[in-house]
């Protein structure tokens, strides 16, 4: 639906982050007008959107601001069409040190994204969550019903900002769609994440470093979130779905991190490292999505395979190893 998009003025919050970046690449392609919401830093220092090409970067208008500043978020909103609410603290880790921060972020910085739509025309709100707001699997595979469970502040602060979504739906008629991908991963991530992570170490190391290996995990492509978060902006008439973007396939960190090392080849051990570990009842154990709802609804379905997705992220980590301090504990 290339024409769909057409001049159409976008803002995308969170957009110099890992899924932000490939977000806007792809709305530019469509001939999207994209208007970049990133977190301010004093050496104007875009993000992630720094790797795209000179012609689609001279085509962003880069705003540099807080989620929190509310007055920040409304000038951004004015004039624009479609809204994808990206932006947001995302590490687990950095939730245990800092949860005020990752609160005010995350739940706040909603807040004044949905309040700044009641100023606007705004047509829609993709707003991304996440599927660690479901916690441990109580029944697989997990469906948009799925109970949730807030077993670290950033899943907590994502089960507020997902029912301020909700509820301004509920009360107001905000046109909204709420999206939970389930473990994206590829090309731009950081070691943050658990594939960067085993990769990064893999190609340079004799020995791996990660934490729990017998959690359960659903990795989606990051072209295949995109592509389901552009698909819940198109689809007509279903504001206030809440809606899993998933494979449906589950895989161990232990038995990812062997996959990961038969594709370089190479002969590495893997140990324990007690600091990457979550709390105990912090840990989610198993995540499994069900995504007959989008399927059903937005006809969308992943097109990478994990064994497709991991080459390609594989091949473009080996070429930007000077992005990664690779073996040092990121969170």
């Amino acid at each position: 639906m290339t024409a769909h998009w057409a001049n159409k003025h976008v803002l995308v919050t969170g957009a110099g982050g890992f899924i932000g970046s490939h977000l806007v690449e792809y709305l530019l392609a469509r001939g999207a007008r994209v208007r970049a919401f990133v977190r301010y830093n004093s050496r104007g220092d875009p993000g992630l959107l720094r790797m795209l090409s000179t012609q689609d970067l001279n085509r962003i208008e880069i705003i540099a601001g807080d989620l929190e500043d509310e007055h920040a978020v409304h000038k951004a909103v004015q004039g624009i069409q479609v809204i994808f609410h990206l932006g947001a603290m995302i590490s687990i880790p950095y939730s245990y040190h800092h949860p005020v921060e990752t609160a005010k972020t995350n739940v706040l910085g909603t807040l004044n994204v949905l309040t700044a739509m009641q100023e606007s025309e705004v047509e829609r709100l993709i707003h991304t969550s996440s599927s660690e707001v479901y916690g441990t699997a109580l029944m697989t595979p997990m469906s948009e019903s799925h109970p949730l469970q807030g077993q670290s502040p950033y899943s907590a602060s994502k089960i507020g900002a997902d029912k301020l979504v909700e509820s301004f739906y509920c009360s107001f008629e905000t046109p909204v769609v709420t999206i939970r991908p389930f473990n994206t991963y590829g090309p731009r991530q950081s070691a943050r994440a658990v594939i960067p992570t085993i990769i990064t170490q893999a190609l340079t190391k004799d020995t791996i470093h990660l934490g729990n290996q017998n959690t359960i995990r659903d990795f989606t492509f990051v072209k295949d979130t995109v592509a389901g978060l552009v698909k819940a902006a198109e689809v007509p008439g279903i504001e206030g779905e809440v809606l899993n973007l998933g494979t449906g396939q589950e895989i161990t960190i232990g038995e990812l991190a062997q996959k990961i090392i038969q594709k370089t080849g190479r002969s590495i051990a893997i140990t324990v490292d007690t600091v990457r570990l979550r709390p105990k009842n912090s840990e989610v154990m198993r995540l499994l999505s069900d995504n007959r709802h989008a399927r059903k609804i937005l006809g969308w379905e992943p097109e990478f395979s994990l064994d497709a997705g991991l080459d390609r992220t594989i091949e473009w980590i080996n070429s930007h190893l000077d992005l990664y301090q690779i073996g040092t504990y990121v969170f």
